[in-house]
């Protein structure tokens, strides 16, 4: 570290400055942090345990579901602590490990929703070597690849941001450690790190919506030539993962890919995409695909029969 580097801790503004606003969404984010748990937890129950599910489609969204736990729980039970303490306070290791599991997770979201895309691609435009593509062994490789991918793009954030000198003040306007609230309190010219900062992780996020909706527009121009029962398939199917990526990746983008720069909107988009996009996962998936409601329903069954003998 520099020897410029006198801060040991920083403080948070948080989201809002009234108590009884803070008391009121203390109740509120903490319902919706049991929710993220709960729901994504039971699509990791239903696809570990349904035999339905077995094909590589649900292999990825058990992870998807898995990797949407840890990321709300890298932000949300420091967020929901803190909406009653009159001294909102991180130590600046506990800052760092923050930043580092926060791009950690949400790296590997980025990968892992490009794996789910080409996932789709393979089995709609190439149904019949589908089996052969996406076998056992591909899909933890593609699993496996996009915990490296993650680990690296973190990997690459905290160290850039670990070597900024930070000697007052410490006071983040924000409610959880990320690069960009660092960034202001950095007493050094940050200009090119924030320059790398946008190709780690704004062009990042660019580059692979763009090859996420690419894929999917090849996959819609596919399916023109399917029955309508195949073509509704492959739509439903595809609509609720341009969903999921939209929701995640829109406000990413608008957060990264201007890191020389911060508005007074950035903490509610940062609601957004830390606490709502994971919330709204498996509300999405499992409603909008009948296979995961028949697995939820058998589990259920399975569950209460012990209860009924």
């Amino acid at each position: 570290m520099a020897k410029t580097h006198n801060v040991t801790e920083f403080i948070f503004l948080g989201l809002f400055s009234n108590q009884l606003v803070q008391k009121v969404c203390f109740v509120i984010f903490l319902l919706l942090y049991v929710a993220i748990v709960l729901g994504n937890f039971l699509i990791v129950l239903t696809v570990m345990s349904s035999r339905s599910l077995g094909s590589p489609m649900y292999f990825f969204l058990g992870y998807l579901s898995f990797v949407e736990i840890c990321y709300a729980s890298t932000t949300a039970p420091r967020l929901i602590s803190d909406l009653l303490a009159e001294r909102k306070a991180i130590s600046l290791w506990g800052c760092m490990s923050q930043v580092f599991f926060i791009h950690l997770f949400g790296g590997t979201e980025i990968f892992l929703l490009t794996v789910m895309a080409y996932d789709r691609y393979v089995a709609i435009c190439k149904p019949l070597n589908y089996t052969t593509i996406m076998n056992r062994q591909a899909c933890a490789f593609l699993v496996g690849a996009a915990w490296v991918g993650g680990f690296v793009h973190s990997l690459a954030q905290i160290l850039l941001v670990f070597r900024l000198p930070f000697c007052g003040p410490n006071v983040i306007d924000h409610y959880f450690c990320d690069v960009l609230p660092l960034l202001k309190l950095a007493c050094s010219d940050t200009f090119l790190i924030g320059l790398l900062i946008v190709a780690n992780g704004g062009t990042l996020s660019v580059i692979s919506f763009i090859v996420l909706l690419a894929s999917y527009v090849v996959i819609l121009l596919h399916v023109r030539i399917r029955s309508s029962e195949g073509r509704r398939k492959a739509l439903s199917t595809c609509g609720s993962h341009i969903t999921v990526v939209t929701l995640f990746f829109v406000p990413c983008i608008f957060i990264y890919l201007r890191p020389s720069t911060t508005l007074s909107a950035d903490k509610m988009v940062a609601v957004f995409y830390t606490v709502i996009t994971p919330l709204l996962n498996p509300v999405i998936y499992s409603l909008r695909n009948a296979e995961v409601k028949k697995a939820m329903e058998r589990l259920w069954v399975r569950a209460m029969k012990p209860e009924e003998r």
